[in-house]
């Protein structure tokens, strides 16, 4: 399924021209019709010689209404440029050729309508004057038809002109994830809400839950249509009907995109590749406001040139597009903007959901060459550069194409570092890992200096220091693995740390371990160090902290716990006077004794006793 968009100067007769090839007419509002001449957007559909169908988008002509004109044009497959014969080119005519340029659509045909009212002469020259106009576009050497819409002469020819054209055309892609940018929302009585627009990316089916985006509205397909006819399932490239359950026509506009739920986020800000028309009679500046235009919808934005101050007419840079509200991109759509008066330029969008870049900056703006001309690995990896890590899901938002085999690809061959299982998986390039695991190795380093006798740093505050929220578990898991970092008991180290203590430091931890070998069962808790120094103790093994203010030797724990087990063992129970004058202490110790040991669940308490656990 194709479709086609018509483009020319107000008054060329293109509307006339669809309705002499289609049997329909596409100026579907009154005021169209009274005024003779097309307002918005008109759809027809015509069957061709080889059986093909192709789906029309009648576009305006008039400068007040080139708005509508650019809400038609995003998804079409062939244009067809229609020039009166008895006019020529003219002001419309050139900026319809830009734009049609601009979004590089890739093939057209060339009507010359009205060749009834001139000579043969006459309509040399006109053709001659068309051939020279495009050889510089997309649409050069595109065939040109003469045509009378009244007589009908040309009409066939015109047909199989359009049908040879398509037939080097391949089929809209199937990615799975389909886009509908709505160009037109009514409602009709009984049925509720519809809206269409040119189909992309993916199929469309009757009972299918859907999103609308940006607003997030959920809904579910009630029926579709396409030509008119009622199908179960619309495909990529088709102009669609959609009516839609449970939204209402306030809840819907123009510029939104239906698509399938979950994946597809808005953006404020893209990184484009841009090019300024050549009849363009002044250079673009640095934060000029623009009216912005992508698939059917329209924003008021501000250009960043990222390379100069100014853009001069007919050059190429790049820039960011600020969006005034959300607007709906992926990698590798077109867009246009314009002035109040004329269309100004457009490009392609290489970064969705960009980031603000600095200007005037050689490192960034090779990694956007990268990106936009490299290879598929080299792209992806640009567009993860300057934010990663990022989950499948952000990438797939990024870009147009399926980009899944291409990540499982570049993990597989050590190009992509993925961390985490499935979907929630975080990727960061090689270069980005290894400068998280630089970052990593000078914080910790910063950290053992300033406290060389800890073990490590506590891990929450390594997830903060580094904001790796909820990844942190995954993150010191892979860096441990490649012995980046050590991670024992809730501290985080370097794997070649050992605390080290300063001569003032060993000497208080020499008199408290003196201490506790000549009181081994009432050890004098004024010698208790910091806790800085007694973690240390406790991280190597020589003591054990039973409750505030009561530490024991390891050795003299050890004995402890197998007299008092023995006890219990013989007796069947032991009290706390036991324990006691068991060890000639006081209350105080023999009290957090007991209390550790039925933390650790090797005694019990039952009332005033203990037995075993």
């Amino acid at each position: 399924m194709f479709v086609l968009g018509t483009a020319g100067h107000i008054d060329h007769g293109k509307s006339v021209l669809v309705k002499a090839l289609t049997g329909i007419d596409p100026d579907r509002l009154r005021e169209e019709k009274e005024r003779g001449m097309t307002i918005d957007l008109g759809f027809a559909w015509l069957k061709l010689p080889s059986g093909r169908e192709v789906g029309i988008v009648d576009v305006p002509g008039h400068e007040r209404f080139i708005k509508n004109m650019l809400a038609g044009v995003g998804g079409i497959d062939i244009a067809l440029l229609v020039v009166a014969a008895n006019e020529g080119v003219m002001p419309q005519t050139r900026e319809h050729l830009a734009i049609l340029d601009l979004l590089e659509v890739p093939r057209g045909v060339v009507a010359v309508t009205k060749k009834d009212l001139v000579d043969d002469e006459w309509l040399s020259l006109v053709k001659m004057e068309i051939e020279e106009l495009l050889s510089t576009t997309r649409l050069a050497g595109a065939k040109i038809i003469p045509v009378s819409a009244t007589t009908g002469e040309g009409i066939p020819e015109l047909k199989t002109a359009i049908d040879q054209t398509l037939s080097q055309a391949e089929p809209r892609s199937d990615r799975g994830r389909p886009r509908l940018p709505i160009d037109r929302v009514f409602t009709i009585t009984g049925s509720g809400t519809i809206v269409t627009g040119t189909l992309i990316d993916g199929w469309l089916r009757v009972g299918q839950e859907v999103q609308i985006v940006p607003s997030g509205h959920r809904s579910r397909i009630r029926a579709l249509q396409t030509h008119k006819a009622a199908v179960t399932q619309a495909e990529p490239g088709s102009r669609v009907a959609a009516n839609l359950v449970g939204v209402t026509t306030s809840e819907v506009r123009r510029g939104d995109v239906l698509t399938v739920p979950g994946w597809l986020k808005p953006s404020e800000m893209l990184t484009a590749r841009l090019r300024l028309l050549d009849y363009v009679k002044r250079p673009l500046r640095h934060n000029a406001e623009v009216s912005f235009f992508t698939g059917a919808s329209e924003a008021i934005a501000k250009v960043r040139l990222l390379e100069n101050d100014a853009l001069e007419p007919g050059g190429e840079t790049w820039a960011q597009i600020a969006l005034a509200g959300p607007v709906v991109a992926l990698r590798g759509d077109h867009f246009i903007i314009r002035s109040p008066v004329e269309t100004l330029g457009g490009g392609r969008v290489v970064q969705a959901q960009a980031l603000r870049l600095r200007r005037k900056r050689p490192d960034i703006l090779k990694t956007l060459e990268a990106s936009a001309e490299g290879s598929p690995e080299e792209a992806l990896i640009a567009q993860l550069e300057p934010k990663q890590p990022l989950t499948l899901s952000v990438l797939k938002n990024l870009s147009a194409g399926d980009i899944k085999p291409l990540v499982e690809t570049l993990a597989s061959r050590g190009d992509l570092v993925a961390v985490g299982e499935g979907e929630a998986a975080l990727y960061w390039t090689r270069a980005g890992w290894e400068r998280l695991a630089r970052q990593v190795a000078a914080v910790l380093k910063e950290y053992h200096e300033k406290f060389p006798a800890r073990p490590g740093m506590p891990r929450l505050e390594f997830a903060g220091k580094l904001k790796l929220g909820q990844a942190a578990t995954a993150v010191l898991a892979r860096m441990a693995s490649e012995q980046v970092l050590r991670e024992e008991g809730g501290a985080v180290s370097l794997p070649e740390h050992k605390p080290r203590l300063t001569a003032a430091q060993q000497a208080k931890v020499d008199a408290f371990l003196k201490a506790l070998a000549a009181q081994p069962y009432a050890p004098p808790s004024e010698l208790i160090p910091a806790p800085e120094l007694l973690g240390l103790l406790i991280a190597r093994g020589e003591v054990l902290k039973a409750s505030e203010g009561v530490v024991f030797s390891s050795a003299a724990y050890q004995e402890m716990t197998k007299r008092i087990t023995a006890h219990i063992q013989a007796k069947g129970k032991i009290t706390l006077a036991e324990v006691r004058d068991m060890f000639q202490t006081s209350r105080k110790y023999a009290q957090g004794l007991l209390e550790y040991l039925d933390a650790k669940k090797i005694t019990r308490r039952v009332g005033d006793e203990r037995v075993l656990y």
